[in-house]
């Protein structure tokens, strides 16, 4: 039994009393879950304690273990730069678990240290940790998360638990992560109805040890709530895979306008019934299935070209046989979107025709989407079975002499500078965006514009194919 335990715990660096000088009595049932947890696992006797932290190093394809012997942080950041913490890294689960990831294709690995300095989501954990068992007497393992799918995320942590498993590691893991960030409309980040609905929501699928619906997770909803800890969770859960679970919440709160929660899972015996990573991976397959069946050709056309480039770096040579014969003669603009669990993965587009046929505007921007997207980093191979695909096709470009003529669901909206050619475009019928002044806002924004900078505003309609 390599996982003995695994831990959801916060890291509001408010909750030390170096730091917060009275306010932490705020959070005191955080702090006393948080002592009773490490406690527990304490008293488990662990070899090592792997900790996921969102605050490690993070990148949005690549999972980076932070290597070496041995790491130093303090909380000077903080007010507080007398408290520190120090560890012994474990230096041959680090590379087990390496290995195994490379044999699976995972992308994690030791490459890419930024700051070798431990951070604030491993030290706190860490903090309450040592109060119970010295932490030249255990080892850690410290590991970033990624913008990777959640079941990528999840076959990490199963990764985790086989290195263990192989080496005979007895492992805690911790998986450090705050809830929403927008719980109140006095916090520091605000208030969003999201908020208190994902930390409902979290709570109670952890309490649950409900890991399938967290990886199921609506990521735009989730973006929306400003979640901190989820995909650190994600790992949790594939650590726990094939577990029988005692799980328990032991408490909640969110008086700064950041949810804490804390909940441990003790590991009783072997379910392999739980094994959510080939219920999540079935299922995703299936419901893929259903949405290409149901793709016209022109947005057959865009996902054809985007797994040819990023397949072969190659753009397509020949335009597949089966395009309908009006795409090689029709010109207009397009832009081709990705999305992928939910959130926004590329969108390029022309606001007219730059090419000889529509056929060939899609291919372009297509290609331009998946690689080209300064928002984003390209898309990779293990990314492309969760894109879904859209393309819009614009009409005519309208003058907008009064704003009143504007429909943020049925009109997109080009805006102009009316000093140089600065202009910035806003599709129609976009979530979140429901007002022609919302609109306008995000067009001026993303040309650069002023928001008092005068403009020239035209109005389109589009198809939208997906």
């Amino acid at each position: 039994m390599a996982i003995l335990a695994a831990f959801a715990v916060p890291h509001p660096p408010i909750i030390l009393p170096e730091i917060g000088k009275g306010e932490e009595t705020k959070i005191q049932k955080t702090i006393d879950a948080y002592r009773q947890v490490m406690k527990e696992a304490a008293e488990l006797r662990p070899d090592t304690v792997v900790i996921s932290s969102p605050h490690a190093q993070g990148y949005a394809d690549y999972f980076q273990i932070a290597p070496g012997k041995t790491a130093h942080g303090d909380f000077g950041a903080f007010r507080a730069p007398k408290v520190t913490i120090d560890v012994n890294y474990d230096e041959e689960l680090v590379q087990e678990i390496a290995s195994v990831c490379e044999k699976r294709d995972i992308p994690a690995g030791t490459f890419g240290e930024g700051k070798a300095e431990l951070d604030h989501g491993t030290m706190i954990p860490l903090y309450f940790l040592r109060q119970f068992l010295p932490l030249d007497q255990v080892r850690v393992v410290r590991l970033g998360l990624s913008g990777l799918t959640p079941i990528t995320h999840y076959r990490l942590g199963q990764a985790i638990a086989d290195a263990a498993e192989k080496l005979g590691r007895r492992v805690v893991y911790i998986a450090s992560g705050d809830l929403s960030h927008k719980l109140t409309k006095e916090g520091p980040y605000g208030f969003a109805k999201e908020g208190p609905e994902f930390d409902r929501l979290c709570t109670d699928c952890l309490a649950k040890t409900d890991f399938l619906t967290l990886l199921e997770a609506n990521q735009e909803f989730c973006y929306r709530a400003a979640e901190c800890g989820l995909r650190s969770f994600w790992i949790m859960a594939g650590a726990l895979d094939r577990k029988a679970l005692d799980a328990k919440l032991l408490s909640y709160e969110g008086p700064f306008g950041v949810g804490y929660g804390v909940v441990s899972f003790h590991v009783k015996g072997d379910d392999p019934a739980r094994n959510l990573g080939d219920q999540l991976a079935a299922k995703q397959t299936a419901e893929m299935e259903k949405i290409r069946a149901a793709e016209d050709p022109i947005v057959r056309l865009a996902r054809y070209t985007v797994e040819t480039y990023v397949t072969t770096q190659e753009p397509v040579s020949v335009i597949p046989s089966d395009v309908p014969p009006e795409l090689l003669t029709q010109r207009a603009g397009a832009f081709v979107s990705l999305h992928e669990n939910g959130r926004l993965r590329g969108c390029i587009g022309s606001i007219g025709p730059a090419q000889r046929s529509l056929a060939e505007e899609i291919l372009h921007n297509a290609v331009s989407a998946a690689s080209r997207d300064p928002r984003f980093d390209p898309v990779s191979k293990e990314e492309l079975p969760h894109i879904v695909y859209s393309v819009d096709v614009l009409g005519p470009l309208t003058p907008v002499h009064d704003v009143k003529k504007l429909d943020a669901k049925k009109y997109g909206v080009l805006v102009k500078s009316r000093y140089d050619d600065r202009r910035g475009l806003l599709l129609p019928n976009l979530d979140g965006v429901d007002t022609p002044d919302q609109q306008i806002a995000i067009a001026r924004s993303k040309g650069d514009i002023r928001p008092d900078e005068p403009v020239e505003l035209w109005k389109f309609e589009v198809v939208r194919h997906h």
